[in-house]
């Protein structure tokens, strides 16, 4: 007659079992009214096993074909207090367990394997609530995987949350990717499984197998893997951290002094790792990080940029996502190095001076199918409902804000970056697509909110908190929005109904701006309003004003393609262009290539045109460029005022018949400014007049058509002498010479 235990190991056999902890392992029986102690493994692919024990070795017999095996071993003949392991939580506590292995036998070679079925629980009820409530912000350090020492025995410790699944399993190398070796225990309630695995080894490849309700199988990476397979492979790799040394102690002991870097200097280098600069050499090669920390860091830090921002380096499968769509969010990816590397790279970069800003994508995450997607069968990461859970433009899915578990996974993550890799602010990518739930949607294809409207608010909710933990937690850190719409207060603290971001993108000035510089000169006179519109918001949200890669692909053409004209003209434009953006109030950011007029539009799969740097033109252009970075950060009227009305004045902003624009930037200190010129058309304007605030010798800082830049050197001889003649509202005026197509920045003094 068959028994529960029979039904039970029969299900145990094809790896059907959600609670192997009931019958693995060592247990206690009274069958025949003996005492004896019960030993069960299952090992699919042995031959035979052996229970050995300090008092001797017992064959155990095999009672499924699909591996089980069985020893019953009396009381009499293995003391019950026969060596202890102190501290292993076993089932029940007790205190007298005892140490044993199981000799496993299959294809002429045999094996020793400590049974991990013979330890108890490991994560703590407490960490259980706090990730059920959604609040534990350091949970990396409880899920995916981590080396524990158990009782004087190491090994990697799995967790993972499948609240559905009908059990998960820990496959990989080590066990033949079969998912009846490694089932995990399930903890009641909070869907999270777990297991101690003894002896593993860092490197191994492992993901998860998971039973969803319906019975299917699926192969998932470890959501909070710290190390991947390099694409196309998927699989995650047990990654030990602690082995690194970090040596930017300065920079992080005076990060926390910066305030958000707002009374600083900020000028942003967008780079994508894989594209800034390849080995075609070495068959087209990226990189790696230690790579780019020799190279890229020394020509950062020589063009005078403060920060690099790096698009999302989180470990992604498709590289034609540019890394926007991950499937890693706690792993840098393996395509440039290890994590050890990466952490490298960051070091050098603080060791020289400069920060860095890490694309942040918690807007959505791609369908693949060993990914987040239907995680344990069902929706869990994302909204079962596909017109609240699903991107129809990007085909990938959308976060559940409102569930709590999703909030600790991508809180923790926020704070992981920041903590593990020293990083020193996060740019949130597509946060307008966060913010409404009719986000590229028609009538129809959305979900109001509980009161009818369009806003997302448990999206708004997720970034207050979010903006609040980060800020209050790592000090000195950034957040910065990419939010294309009017959302208001988007930078302004949460205590007074704002989002709680460091800093919002400009998006509008920058779409007017290049909208203005596309036209032909002859055209501006009647787009003049283009580059003025921006100065009635200007100080509504601190904003950095952006030229990124967005504005280089898709058919958009490269920055210098846009400028009209001929060859010079393009150039001289485009000198006036970055000119005005350093003159105008909010910090900058660059994408790589920009900066010394890359012709092509940019190519993820490709290097930056380096060889264009033998021109004189576009040498010339990425000098102006350095030199722009180099003036902003000298002089606290380019940036200590950045986010107030005081710190900008209008000398002339109406004269459109000659597209000429002028202003002063203050700093802290009143009686330090700088006053801006902007010549907008090809023809040259002798004797301009603008007032200024004082009179004297007002020295040219910089002059865009410098002979060194590819210029033709028209100027103002190093200087002008400001005279008393009301003008502008001023009691002084300046007489100027003000070049074609330039931008010319004097200081008093």
């Amino acid at each position: 007659m068959r028994t529960a235990e029979d039904e039970a190991l029969d299900l145990l056999a094809l790896g059907g079992h959600d609670n192997p902890f009931a019958l693995l392992g060592r247990h206690e029986t009274t069958g025949k009214g003996r005492r004896a102690l019960v030993f069960r493994t299952i090992q699919p692919s042995a031959d035979s096993v052996e229970l050995v024990t300090p008092h001797g070795a017992f064959v155990m017999e095999r009672r499924r074909p699909g591996g089980v095996f069985e020893a019953t071993v009396p009381v009499d003949a293995i003391p019950l207090d026969a060596i202890p392991l102190d501290g292993i939580p076993l089932d029940g506590a007790r205190p007298e367990e005892f140490a044993y292995r199981f000799r496993v036998s299959e294809g002429g070679r045999t094996r020793d394997v400590i049974d991990p079925y013979q330890f108890g629980q490991v994560l703590t009820d407490f960490d259980l609530h706090l990730v059920s409530e959604g609040t534990h912000y350091r949970a990396w350090e409880k899920l995916g995987t981590h080396r524990l020492e158990i009782g004087g025995i190491t090994g990697i410790h799995f967790a993972v949350w499948a609240p559905n699944a009908q059990r998960v399993s820990v496959i990989g190398d080590f066990n033949r990717w079969d998912g009846r070796a490694h089932v995990m225990r399930r903890l009641v309630p909070s869907g999270i499984w777990e297991i101690f695995i003894p002896e593993m080894a860092d490197g191994a490849c492992y993901k998860f197998e998971i039973r969803t309700p319906a019975g299917d199988l699926l192969q998932k990476v470890d959501p909070y893997g710290r190390w991947f397979e390099v694409p196309p492979n998927t699989a995650s790799i047990i990654w030990n951290d602690g082995g690194y040394t970090w040596r930017d102690h300065d920079w992080m002991r005076d990060r926390g002094l910066f305030n958000a870097w707002h009374d600083r200097p900020m000028s942003v280098y967008e780079v994508h790792a894989g594209s800034w600069r390849r080995m075609p050499e070495e068959g087209n090669r990226y990189l790696t990080y230690r790579e780019l920390a020799a190279t890229l860091v020394p020509y950062v830090r020589e063009m005078g940029y403060t920060h690099i921002e790096l698009m999302p380096i989180m470990e992604h499968p498709f590289s034609g996502s540019w890394g926007y769509q991950v499937i890693g969010f706690f792993a840098p990816t393996s395509r440039f190095g290890t994590p050890d590397d990466f952490r490298y790279f960051v070091d050098e970069c603080h060791r020289n001076g400069l920060g860095v800003i890490l694309d942040w994508v918690p807007g959505h995450f791609p369908k693949d199918s060993h990914g987040l997607a239907r995680f344990d069968g069902t929706a869990l990461y994302e909204h079962a409902d596909a017109r609240k859970g699903e991107h129809q433009d990007w085909g990938t899915l959308i976060f559940n804000y409102g569930r709590d578990e999703v909030r600790t996974f991508l809180f923790s993550n926020a704070l992981f970056w920041l903590e593990e890799f020293h990083i020193d602010g996060l740019r949130v990518d597509a946060v307008a697509s966060m913010l409404y739930l009719d986000y590229s949607r028609s009538d129809g294809q959305w979900i109001p909110n509980q009161y009818g409207g369009r806003e997302n608010l448990e999206a708004v909710s997720f970034f207050q908190h979010l903006n609040t933990l980060t800020h209050g937690r790592v000090m000195g850190t950034i957040t910065v929005a990419e939010e294309s719409t009017a959302w208001p207060a988007v930078s302004r603290p949460v205590y007074v109904g704002g989002l709680g971001f460091s800093y919002k993108w400009n998006m509008g000035w920058m779409h007017d701006v290049l909208e203005y510089f596309q036209q032909d000169p002859v055209h501006r006179r009647w787009h003049h309003g283009e580059l003025t519109f921006s100065l009635l918001y200007a100080f509504t949200e601190n904003f950095i004003l952006p030229f990124s890669h967005d504005e280089v692909v898709h058919g958009k053409r490269s920055m210098i393609d846009k400028m009209p004209g001929d060859l010079w003209q393009k150039h001289a434009s485009l000198r006036a262009l970055y000119g005005f953006m350093y003159g105008h109030p909010g910090k900058k950011l660059m994408f790589m290539g920009c900066e010394f007029g890359q012709w092509c539009e940019w190519n993820y799969d490709g290097s930056l045109d380096w060889h264009l740097l033998d021109d004189t033109m576009h040498a010339g252009l990425r000098r102006w460029v350095r030199d722009l970075n180099r003036t902003y950060q000298h002089e606290p009227s380019l940036h200590e005022i950045d986010f107030e009305a005081s710190g900008f004045r209008w000398i002339d902003c109406n004269d459109n018949e000659n597209s000429v624009l002028s202003f002063v930037r203050r700093a802290k200190d009143p009686q330090d400014y700088t006053v801006a010129v902007a010549n907008l058309t090809p023809v040259p304007r002798e004797a301009y007049r603008i007032g200024v605030p004082e009179g004297g010798w007002y020295r040219e800082l910089l002059n865009s058509d410098g002979a060194i830049y590819g210029g033709g050197n028209l100027g103002n001889g190093g200087g002008v002498t400001a005279e008393r003649g009301p003008m502008h509202g001023f009691d002084y005026s300046l007489t100027l010479t003000v070049p074609p197509l330039g931008f010319v920045l004097l200081k008093k003094g």
